[in-house]
């Protein structure tokens, strides 16, 4: 297990067990720390690390990647790997992790800067210099989208911030945003792949996303692009994005299609999904069954608005409840939220704020929320847990749940009530945890 996974985890053992084990509360904290050591990217990367044959008698191990678990994967790689080893990573500002011989950078999430995009630059121009019978191990997570920031000739940075930021606050899901992405960048979509080639890619990838196609994990910069650049106006479009001049001619024209399946490029590259949602969701079930509790998964890559979300899961626990059933309901996922307000929140706390509203304080229903990789939103917090007294507590806070949640202001309301969750980075990523207790 990573050190800074472990850390965490141990710290938050201990609170378990110094409290009351059977407490609501601590059963929800017991399976989301269950999935987060099922998520571990220090022990994934060394299960599955490439064939070192795949490097020629005197040929290079070149270490590339980005996303918020990619200073881990590089350092199980560095103390696994057989022969040399270089590279670079990119992770988000707090998640660096010692290493020797492969540099880590820390840069811009969930909005790309400078030193973004300084790295990906310099990531591509190793790349460049690679030959036949060299190995390009990658390294990709969940956040590399945002960190792997080389725009396209003729695009600025601060076009490609104001696009990703309008299409996340209208409420487009991760399919749509890195679709627009891969085709406003120079790195994405298999263009660093190309930059590699002929060198063998080997690519092992942590996913934070429903379904797990690696095309979308930091919007696949080693793997084929079936999507268009058709498919990014349309998506644009839709969603009555504001774009420049330089973005419409680029969209327009032919500079901006990426790779595609079939690309001689893509001959010597294999990707292999080292960890995924389903991961943590299925050592979240074991823990449940080990504490007595009945587990139903509703699925690893659930979608949506996240209020939409929330009220369609508290019916559904309401109606267990009904029915005599008891039980937790685990899932994973990542949905999406139409910022409207001025508010801080986060997509789990928005869930949970929903789910709180139409339960309206019914009893022995307990849930938690939160992202795997410890920050949820643009807060500080991995989520929240809410319990049939939350309302009245905020009531008594003289704070409206209803004008917060329209305000977009889960955080806010979480933190005056005492019910987030604060993990700080956990240096993984396998997206959202959601569990629902019906006791």
């Amino acid at each position: 297990m990573s050190l800074a996974v472990g850390v965490f985890l141990s710290i938050f053992q201990l609170a378990l067990f110094v409290t009351d084990p059977l407490n609501p509360r601590n059963i929800l904290r017991r399976l989301f720390y269950a999935g987060l050591k099922a998520a571990d990217p220090y022990s994934a990367v060394v299960r599955n690390l490439p064939d070192p044959k795949c490097v020629a008698a005197g040929g290079r191990t070149l270490v590339l990647g980005a996303g918020k678990a990619a200073a881990v994967m590089a350092r199980a790689v560095e103390d696994h790997w057989p022969g040399p080893v270089e590279g670079l990573v990119i992770v988000p500002y707090g998640h660096a992790h010692e290493t020797n011989r492969i540099e880590v950078v820390e840069a811009g999430h969930p909005d790309p800067d400078e030193a973004g995009e300084y790295a990906s630059r310099e990531m591509m121009a190793r790349a460049s210099f690679l030959k036949e019978g060299d190995l390009v191990i990658a390294l990709i997570s969940g956040g590399g989208s945002s960190l792997m920031s080389v725009p396209l000739k003729g695009i600025m940075l601060d076009d490609k911030r104001r696009i990703a930021r309008h299409l996340m606050n209208s409420g487009a899901s991760i399919s749509e945003l890195n679709t627009v992405r891969r085709h406003l960048s120079g790195i994405k979509g298999g263009r660093l792949a190309a930059a590699a080639y002929p060198a063998r890619v080997e690519t092992l990838v942590i996913s934070d996303v429903p379904g797990d196609d690696p095309a979308l994990v930091a919007s696949g910069p080693t793997v084929p692009d079936r999507t268009t650049l058709a498919d990014a106006r349309m998506i644009l479009e839709r969603y009555e994005t504001p774009i420049t001049p330089e973005v419409m001619e680029i969209l327009a024209g032919g500079l901006g299609e990426t790779p595609k399946p079939g690309d001689e490029i893509f001959y010597r590259t294999r990707t292999n999904v080292i960890m995924s949602a389903r991961d943590a969701l299925n050592a979240a079930k074991r823990e449940a069954q080990h504490m007595g509790i009945k587990p139903v998964i509703l699925g690893d890559d659930l979608e949506g608005e996240s209020r939409i979300l929330g009220e369609k899961h508290a019916q559904i626990a309401r109606t267990l409840k009904e029915e005599g059933t008891h039980c937790v309901l685990i899932s994973g996922g990542e949905t999406t939220v139409v910022a409207k307000g001025g508010g801080v929140g986060g997509r789990n706390q928005e869930y949970l704020l929903a789910m709180a509203l139409e339960l309206d304080g019914e009893p022995d229903i307990y849930a938690l929320a939160c992202d795997t990789d410890g920050i949820d939103g643009m807060g500080d917090a991995a989520g929240a847990i809410i319990t049939p007294t939350t309302l009245m507590r905020a009531a008594k806070a003289d704070m409206s749940a209803w004008g917060m949640l329209e305000d977009n202001d889960s955080y806010t309301f979480f933190s005056n009530v005492g019910d987030l969750v604060m993990t700080g980075p956990t240096c993984t990523n396998v997206n959202d945890f959601r569990a629902v207790l019906v006791i």
